[in-house]
């Protein structure tokens, strides 16, 4: 029977040491879908920052922001962005609370041009580096995206700014410093369930595998769950099975475990 496989990028099939995407990974993911299997990439990133070398991966789907945006076959399911009217409100309440943020769109993320956090700097950066498209600011003139990713500090009025937010956004805390903004009603979980309907697969064939808290939604709602071994240890408790570190065959080894491969 077709599996649906969900996994998780940052620090489950892309190294935070190697910035790579392990080769027993790679070799993993086209065994399965050579099985039959379907392999989709499950992102709190924006489509605007997956990079050539996760898009290189051939996957048959993508799930990007959290749920917001659904891809298969590389055609376009499903795209919820935040209104203007929102959005309107949002980047005078980053400056007023001295909030620094990512605004994550489909095809732009956009920069504060003022920005002095040294997390922001470096990921665009690493952007920049990476040949991806770093030009576009709060700035412009039409901007669209679909959630937003924050970091606050000892400058920031956060509880302020949070309960500014409270009416149209989850609040996802990654580190005690730092959180991801998504609209209410979307999750990783969400797209999951979006797919299953739309490919009429039951909720048993659904397997995740992540390594943060922003993968909590998918892990709890699939059927087989799987944390990596480098995982932040608040997501144990919550997952069926857990593997190796993403450097030490982490990927293949969870597929062996279930006999996807």
């Amino acid at each position: 029977m077709k599996k649906l496989l969900f996994f998780d990028i940052d620090g489950t099939l892309l190294s935070e040491t190697t910035h790579e995407v392990p080769l027993s990974a790679r070799a993993a993911l086209r065994q399965a879908q050579a099985n039959g299997h379907l392999v989709f990439i499950n992102t709190g990133r924006p489509y605007a920052s997956i990079s050539q070398d996760i898009k290189d991966l051939n996957y048959d789907g993508i799930l990007c922001g959290c749920g917001t945006y659904i891809e298969f076959h590389q055609q376009i399911l499903f795209h919820q962005e935040i209104s203007p009217e929102i959005i309107d409100h949002i980047i005078p309440s980053l400056r007023k609370h001295q909030i620094s943020a990512l605004l994550e769109g489909k095809d732009a993320v956009y920069y504060d041009p003022h920005n002095q956090h040294p997390r922001v700097a470096k990921i665009k950066n690493n952007y920049t580096a990476m040949g991806m498209d770093t030009q576009h600011t709060w700035d412009d003139p039409d901007i669209h995206f679909d959630k937003f990713t924050f970091w606050h500090d000892e400058h920031s009025n956060f509880s302020a700014f949070q309960k500014e937010m409270l009416p149209y956004f989850d609040y996802i805390e990654r580190a005690h410093d730092f959180g991801e903004c998504v609209p209410h009603g979307f999750t990783k979980a969400t797209g999951i369930q979006f797919l299953m309907n739309a490919m009429n697969i039951s909720h048993e064939h659904t397997y995740c595998f992540g390594d943060s808290t922003n993968d909590l939604s998918m892990l709890e709602y699939c059927q087989h769950s799987v944390a990596m071994k480098n995982s932040d240890p608040r997501i144990f408790s919550h997952v069926e099975y857990i593997t190796t570190d993403v450097d030490d065959d982490g990927i293949a080894n969870a597929l062996l475990h279930y006999q996807l491969i």
